[in-house]
């Protein structure tokens, strides 16, 4: 019992004193629940938005944040500010890392510099919470398994999508062998010309920052199927091309701002109309010279705009997947096939006049009947995900339905998506098994 609840329950001042003082004497032998403390490396819109925001408000009794660091002095001030915390900023990683001592590492960077986030804080003696995907190439890959197994720490990837309600009806549709044993998938993934364009805009456009769409956004994809499919990738063959954004155009500039072309160009964007995206990065331009509205048509850019990836699995399920980056409409269709039927699910983006709030899954059995299930989709932050997503990580509990994931499931989802790019590179197929030390199992691990 507290004490003061203890003092206000006793009828006696002298009593109260006296159990009073050994309720302290006991509190001092078992100290009160500590606080989990957390450091963030890099603090762009994710990181305040997702991990830093939502954190604090949800998770103010649990967590406390001892540090913030981005290469950016002023982005990391800015969400220091954003954020109202007090604590230190830096530009040293190591430097917070060895004044603050976090018990877990949060991992918000540029895709291409987690690895050496992850391994650095395990060595430090954190625990991480890295955001997909878990890094862009095989050797950096390889590199966090080993540091994992080293030091005995543990990696969290941020996989949100798992945690949607309709995507975990399809899981729970699957396990149930609502369609017998799944034996192939179609999985086409589309990305709008405002969505899918900003990916062209930022860091993303280059292989060296995000291992590409394959790997960035994809990871998010083959995670989805790794999970439904219950299965690890075995081998993929792709085809991929750059044949819309960067050099595919008459005109350029370095970014929407200042471009002369703002009235001919279909994807010029106003970035002026966000106080928050002028805040946090064009205000602090001067630092490090990115342009968060860079132009879509540079000639640097060296990633794919459209992908094609066949997937073998362990447990010999076909899949068939594309990801288009400029199409009119978001959204995916996905359909499983299975001995005993198919389910079928076309996932479009709701807009705010759109009444129906809802997705639907179709179940079709062989020679017998259809069956539609409806699922609330007004759930803010992908489907809902997010808010289910942070309190698995943060208030771990009972995972029926196995959303958590670690470093394998991290290392599996990129590692379709680097197949496919040396694929796609090389004109052949790639097995999973000669990337890493992992070797894919026929039943997920």
């Amino acid at each position: 019992m507290h004490r003061r609840n203890f003092l206000q329950q006793s009828g006696s001042l002298l009593a109260g004193t006296i159990l009073a003082d050994s309720v302290l004497a006991n509190e001092n032998l078992t100290a009160p629940f500590a606080k989990k403390r957390i450091a963030m490396v890099g603090t762009g819109v994710r990181g305040i938005g997702m991990w830093g925001k939502p954190v604090i408000e949800e998770f103010k009794d649990q967590v406390e944040f001892v540090g913030l660091c981005d290469i950016n002095p002023g982005r990391v001030e800015t969400a220091r500010k954003s954020l109202k915390l007090s604590c230190p900023t830096f530009t040293d990683f190591d430097k917070m890392m060895k004044e603050t001592k976090p018990d877990t590492l949060m991992v918000m960077t540029v895709d291409g510099t987690h690895h050496e986030f992850i391994i650095k804080g395990m060595e430090y003696g954190a625990n991480i919470i890295t955001e997909k995907p878990m890094t862009i190439d095989e050797q950096k890959c390889q590199a966090i398994l080993d540091a994992e197994k080293k030091t005995g720490k543990k990696v969290t990837v941020t996989f949100n999508y798992r945690y949607s309600p309709h995507r975990q009806k399809i899981y729970e549709l699957l396990r149930n062998d609502t369609i017998g044993k799944i034996t192939s998938v179609d999985f086409h993934w589309y990305l709008n010309t405002s969505h899918g364009a900003d990916y062209f805009r930022r860091w993303h456009r280059l292989r060296k920052n995000g291992g590409s769409l394959l790997v960035h956004k994809a990871t998010h994809h083959f995670d989805l199927l790794n999970w439904w499919i219950n299965s690890e990738p075995e081998q993929v063959f792709a085809y991929g091309s750059l044949e819309h954004y960067g050099k595919n155009n008459s005109f350029r500039h370095t970014n929407c701002r200042p471009c002369p072309h703002k009235k001919e160009c279909k994807f010029y964007w106003d970035m002026t109309k966000s106080q928050s995206l002028m805040e946090l990065y064009a205000a602090n331009e001067h630092h490090d010279g990115y342009l968060r509205d860079g132009c879509v048509w540079k000639e640097d850019i060296d990633i794919f705009d459209k992908m094609a990836v066949q997937i073998r699995y362990a447990n010999k399920t076909q899949v068939s997947y594309s990801l288009t980056a400029y199409s009119p409409y978001e959204g995916y269709r996905i359909a499983f096939n299975g001995t005993k039927g198919r389910i079928d699910a076309w996932i479009k983006e709701s807009q705010p006049w759109e009444e129906e709030g809802f997705d639907e899954i179709q179940i079709t059995e062989n020679f017998g009947k259809r069956e539609i299930i409806r699922i609330p989709n007004r759930e803010a932050g992908h489907g809902g995900g997010d808010t289910r997503l942070r309190k698995q990580v943060f208030t771990p509990g009972d995972d029926p339905y196995k959303q958590a994931a670690g470093s394998r499931d991290g290392a599996m989802s990129i590692l379709i998506g680097i197949a496919a790019r040396n694929s796609i590179d090389t004109g052949k197929p790639i097995n999973i098994g000669e990337l890493t030390s992992l070797q894919p199992k026929s039943v997920r691990v």
